[in-house]
């Protein structure tokens, strides 16, 4: 030591070290027997670049240092790390301490490099066992793609297990999410055959539909509850086609019809844009802002109180969503059911669980 490099290495797209094609660099004396030797030419393994890659990507043409800063101000820290569970015993580890050690050289700012981190489950053959060659159970995505087209093919991917648990694949499910996609285009794009005039109490409860609808799936995208947002588009998708005939055209339709599209974008982007485009948008569905909830609209004016007699299922009472804890136990000791079982005892104590049961002890 030092070894130093040759300043006329050759780069080739091989993806070798140039030191391993330089002619004479690897040749070289032993300096502990004196008998020629070969110098290692592999040593710069890839967890040195994947470490900090994130970083360089932010500006890869900039040349007065690793990157540009104002790249970095406005880019970093990283707000989710996704990858399989040995990431984190192997290349987060490796990252966190490049970024550590940049930090105390004052290259990098703060004490982690990113401020969340998300496994994902590991997608199984239908064995149950993890997909190898060697075992035959690896199924390409390839035939389904061209079955169905990669929109449902991506739709089922998240609908059929729990992103960060995975399991099994069954190919047996797509089938039902084809339909539910045959059944958008349809229902977005075929005009309504109905000509009754829209009510405002229907108006009201599809506005209420598609903005709690809208909590539920900005919520579960924030965390990664990618299989229940389908669940929940499925279950409007179904509302929608039931009210169509009465309210499309109304302005209450359009907006369901826009929001519904943005919801769907990133969980089908090609189906998504087409059918805006067929709607007459203009701009890409991918460029629009996410929709906001109209939280008046999303209200449920009423709810279900299960009533307890001594710890015992005995009646559900509809009630207003408002309802103070005085009103749902005279509501709920009013019950015929109740009345039935106390058997005109005096209660010894009534509990008031908001907004989802009252229990009475005798």
């Amino acid at each position: 030591m030092p070894v130093k490099l040759p300043g006329d290495v050759e780069w080739k797209p091989t993806g070798e070290s140039p030191l391993k094609l330089h002619p004479t660099w690897r040749k070289t004396t032993c300096p502990i027997c004196g008998e020629p030797a070969e110098r290692e030419t592999d040593t710069m393994d890839t967890f040195m670049c994947s470490s900090w890659y994130h970083l360089r990507y932010l500006s890869p043409d900039f040349s007065e240092g690793p990157f540009d800063p104002q790249e970095y101000n406005y880019w970093m820290p990283v707000d989710t790390y996704t990858g399989g569970i040995e990431h984190a015993t192997m290349h987060l580890i490796y990252t966190r301490f490049f970024h550590k050690a940049l930090r105390d050289m004052g290259i990098t700012e703060g004490p982690e490099p990113m401020l969340q981190l998300r496994n994902q489950g590991m997608v199984l053959g239908e064995d149950s066992e993890k997909m190898s060659k060697s075992r035959g159970n690896v199924v390409a995505p390839d035939n389904l793609v061209k079955s169905y087209g990669a929109d449902t093919v991506r739709a089922y991917l998240m609908f059929f297990a729990r992103w960060d648990m995975g399991g099994p694949w069954s190919s047996g499910g797509i089938d039902g999410v084809s339909r539910w996609l045959r059944r958008v285009w349809t229902t977005l794009l075929e005009p309504a055959s109905g000509s009754a005039a829209p009510d405002p109490a229907g108006i009201k409860s599809l506005r209420r539909k598609v903005h709690q609808t809208l909590q539920t799936v900005t919520r579960d995208f924030e965390t990664f509850e990618f299989n229940t947002i389908i669940s929940a588009l499925m279950e409007l998708m179904n509302e929608m086609t039931r009210v169509k005939p009465v309210l499309a055209g109304s302005p209450a339709w359009d907006e369901a019809v826009g929001i519904y599209l943005k919801m769907l974008a990133p969980v089908t982007p090609h189906i998504s844009e087409e059918i805006w485009h067929l709607l007459g948008n203009g701009q890409s569905i991918h460029l629009q802002a996410w929709p906001k909830v109209d939280e008046e609209a999303a209200r449920q004016e009423e709810i279900t109180l299960v009533v307890q007699v001594n710890g015992k299922v005995r009646d559900r009472i509809t009630v207003q969503a408002d309802i103070d804890e005085e009103q749902a136990k005279t509501a709920a000791l009013a019950s015929e059911q109740v009345v039935k079982f106390i058997q005109g005892g005096t209660p010894r104590q009534v509990i008031y669980v908001k907004g989802r049961l009252v229990n009475i002890v005798m």
